[in-house]
């Protein structure tokens, strides 16, 4: 038995009732012979709702029949079902949208929609393009706008596809089609809800473009969305503006001016940091006596850290000198680092590849600095033990 959409003739019901034609075992899985819920469907989300006072849990499109699991039995011949008129609104608003704005992609810069995808947050549309400029963007933006604003009529009608003309995708269904139409801007066949006016949509605000598939991937807020996420960057905005004491117009510059005082501020300190460790290695090597072959070996333990650049500069300072090998260990995670003087007579990533592969750690590196990790700390000293 076909289930009758009531959506597919006005996006507006709220509430019907129905029939139930047939049902689970348990009666959470139920077909009715009348339906305001949308199931989830090119691109959009299904609705959620309320049938005989139940949560409806997900909406289910079976060719032509539509099954709602709902979250616990439901009882009855007859029902009364309820949809959450605020996502339904939502959907409306966002899928309304999306026609404007890929209609007006197509009428300004001629690039088709090939996919949309209706999110919980945000939506997006996928272009048959490789790249766009903010001027077209803001073009588009601008241009979606205005239709906004004109407030037209956003009109439904059924037509045999071998007869409907103008649209601006193709379909490849046959039969009756379900058009949507934009006035004066787009003719489309599509199965969701929408708004009876494109003032309804609201906002229309482009949010992001990266690329995607091939092409490029657009993202867009409406209505609601559109005004709720203003709201929110605007809060962020106040607050930062309180924080540099400044009127909300010059953060940017602010911004700016902090990020490159920090990015001055932070070359600085590791250029301090370098020569700080370099002075650190040479008086290590002075403190450090030879062994009985005249090489000078130090070790430096730290129970947990990296193996980071100014470890680095340590060790690379301590075998710029004479004879020399330097080994860190780090327990946390297992990590080592060796170097050597040109002179020591070790190659550095081979020694180190070799003494971490009988443990099962992996590590390599150039004749005179290596480094690598293990997979323990048991595994870390007897690697440390066959490099000493």
């Amino acid at each position: 038995m076909t289930t009758e959409r009531l959506y597919f003739h006005d996006s507006y019901v709220r509430e019907f009732t129905a029939r139930v034609v047939e049902a689970g075992e348990d009666r959470r899985r139920l077909y009715l012979d009348r339906t305001a819920f949308y199931p989830a469907s090119g691109g959009q989300p299904q609705d959620a709702g309320w049938i005989a006072g139940v949560p409806v849990v997900e909406v289910v499109e079976e060719d032509e029949r539509i099954a709602h699991l709902t979250a616990r039995p439901v009882e009855g011949d007859e029902v009364a079902g309820r949809i959450d008129w605020a996502r339904r609104f939502d959907h409306m608003q966002q899928h309304s949208g999306q026609h404007v704005l890929s209609a007006v992609l197509v009428e300004l810069l001629g690039i088709q929609t090939v996919g949309f995808h209706l999110g919980a947050e945000v939506s997006a549309i996928d272009l048959a393009a490789t790249a766009l400029e903010p001027r077209q963007l803001a073009a588009a933006e601008d241009r979606a706008s205005e239709v906004v604003f004109e407030n037209r009529p956003v009109t439904i009608a059924f037509e045999e596809a071998c007869a409907a003309p103008d649209l601006r995708k193709p379909s490849e269904r046959q039969g009756a089609l379900r058009i949507v139409t934009i006035e004066g801007l787009d003719r489309s066949a599509c199965g969701g809800t929408h708004v009876r006016a494109t003032g309804e949509i609201g906002p229309i605000v482009i949010r992001r473009l990266d690329r995607a598939h091939g092409g490029v991937r657009l993202e867009f807020l409406c209505g609601w969305r559109a005004l709720n996420r203003g709201r929110a960057d605007f809060e962020a905005l106040s607050r930062i503006a309180r924080v540099l004491s400044a009127p909300l117009g010059e953060v940017p510059a602010l911004v700016q001016a902090q990020s490159d005082s920090l990015q001055a501020a932070e070359k600085a300190r590791r250029r301090m940091a370098a020569e700080l460790a370099g002075f650190q290695g040479r008086e290590l090597y002075a403190a450090t006596a030879p062994d009985a072959g005249g090489v000078r070996r130090a070790i430096r333990r730290l129970p947990q850290g990296s193996l980071d650049d100014e470890l680095r500069a340590t060790a690379q300072s301590f075998t710029a000198q004479p004879l020399a090998v330097f080994l860190a260990v780090i327990e946390e995670p297992p990590a080592l680092l060796l170097a050597v003087s040109q002179d020591a007579g070790i190659h550095a990533g081979e020694a180190l590849k070799a003494a971490l592969a009988r443990v099962g750690g992996r590590g390599g590196g150039r004749a005179t600095l290596a480094q690598g990790s293990a997979p323990s700390k048991e595994a870390l000293e007897q690697a440390l033990n066959d490099l000493l």
